[in-house]
């Protein structure tokens, strides 16, 4: 049917970008997942991409739907047997009453929790607890800590390789040795984090001034199951570290991880495997399986060998304004269609164009960091609203794009100038 249509391409990416503007907006208030996978079915019934290039597409996810399952299982176990309400309690008690300590702490938190354990992680795994924290605070406006572990996610997700698996994707088999890794992106990185915090503390500053947080916090009795769970996220994070210094890729040691512990839990207590099952928020799967055909199909349209092209070209000429310019245009622009997918595409073509690696770096940052902009940014915004639905809460796409207007902008050019000017 493909060769009916007049401009196959065109329409290839006009159906792209309406699923995407789908995925944003969700008009009529569908979940984002059916906008991402009604775009690839309509492309594959269109003859727009053989459905064979279509389950190539998806299948390029196998590593992300792994990782994704071992830590919404990691997730939900440590949510049904306490470990959250046991943190959120140990948090509130050393806030000692001051909502910005409070804010300050689980920026802390946040900062680790996504440096040893990746920006996704922190979206599934810290968004529960903080809020439990405030609800065990008492606290009234509990988003202003909920923004925290959205944009932390993403500001601090290229500290370590396994920060992000986007990272991984980037820099394929030419990722850097971890030393080199380090002294390439460690200002960078503490730059970004630093800008972060002070604007969300600026913005949020009103919210947090009238807020009151309580002092005596009972500690609740943390049980074996979650105890385990502690454990299993625990070893989840060793287990990346290794899997990132062996070249390994990641999704199979967590789902091994995330799967393990779910079931000597489940077993200690004899139960509650259907339970644990139906609270997973699988939706996602089949939404980051969607945005990858989206992408497969527009690299069948030919992007990937133009973009090539164009970056060769351009580092060639001038590699300083090149990696300004490509960490700028692929910081927004993973905004448009998801920075995993997007990174496949961007890394694709960084292999391809052999360009230098200060070039690469930039554009590292700008997948990495660009997506504090919006809601579909990245995945790990995408997992986090889901999280904060399920806990009653909700930000909509122009409340979180407002937001992120102030707070991406000068965290990526302080991250790219270091990047490039040091």
């Amino acid at each position: 049917m493909g060769a009916l249509i007049p401009n196959p391409n065109a329409a290839t990416w006009g159906i792209a970008a309406l699923a995407t503007l789908g995925v944003i907006l969700r008009p009529f208030s569908w979940p984002e997942a059916i906008w991402a996978v009604l775009g690839a079915v309509l492309l594959v019934l269109l003859g727009l991409i053989p459905w064979q290039n279509a389950l190539e597409g998806a299948a390029k996810g196998t590593d992300v739907y792994l990782f994704l399952v071992g830590m919404m299982l990691l997730s939900e176990i440590a949510r049904k047997h306490g470990l959250f309400d046991w943190l959120a309690a140990h948090a509130v008690r050393a806030a000692k009453g001051s909502a910005t300590r409070l804010f300050s702490l689980v920026y802390v938190v946040g900062t680790v929790v996504t440096v040893f354990l990746s920006n996704d992680a922190c979206a599934v795994v810290l968004t529960p607890a903080v809020f439990a924290a405030t609800r065990a605070a008492g606290v009234k406006q509990p988003l202003p800590y909920l923004f925290v572990c959205a944009f932390i996610a993403n500001a601090a997700s290229f500290v370590l390789p396994i920060s992000n698996p986007a990272n991984l994707v980037v820099f394929a088999e030419h990722m850097p040795p971890l030393g080199r890794w380090l002294a390439t992106f460690t200002l960078p990185s503490l730059l970004a984090i630093v800008a972060t915090y002070l604007v969300l503390r600026l913005t949020q500053n009103a919210r947090l001034k009238a807020e009151t947080v309580a002092t005596d916090v009972a500690i609740p009795r943390l049980g074996l199951g979650g105890t385990i769970a502690a454990g299993g996220i625990v070893a989840t994070g060793a287990a990346l570290i290794g899997a990132s210094a062996a070249g390994i890729e990641l999704g199979l040691p967590t789902f091994i991880a995330g799967l393990a512990t779910t079931l000597v839990v489940l077993a200690i207590n004899r139960g509650g495997l259907v339970a644990v099952a139906r609270d997973v928020s699988w939706g996602v799967l089949p939404l980051v399986t969607g945005l990858f055909v989206l992408v497969e199909s527009l690299e069948k349209t030919g992007l990937l060998a133009r973009l090539a092209d164009l970056l060769g070209r351009a580092a060639q000429g001038d590699p300083a304004a090149t990696a300004w310019a490509g960490g700028v245009l692929v910081a927004f622009g993973s905004n448009l269609v998801n920075n995993l997918p997007a990174g496949l595409l961007a890394g694709a073509a960084v292999q391809a164009a052999h360009v230098p690696e200060t070039v690469a770096g930039a554009i590292l940052i700008g997948v990495d960091l660009g997506p504090n902009l919006s809601v579909t940014g990245s995945l790990a915004t995408i997992l986090w609203l889901t999280a904060i639905r399920r806990e009653g809460q909700n930000v909509s796409a122009w409340a979180f794009l407002k937001l992120g207007a102030l707070v991406m902008p000068p965290a990526l050019a302080l991250a790219l100038a270091a990047l490039i000017l040091a």
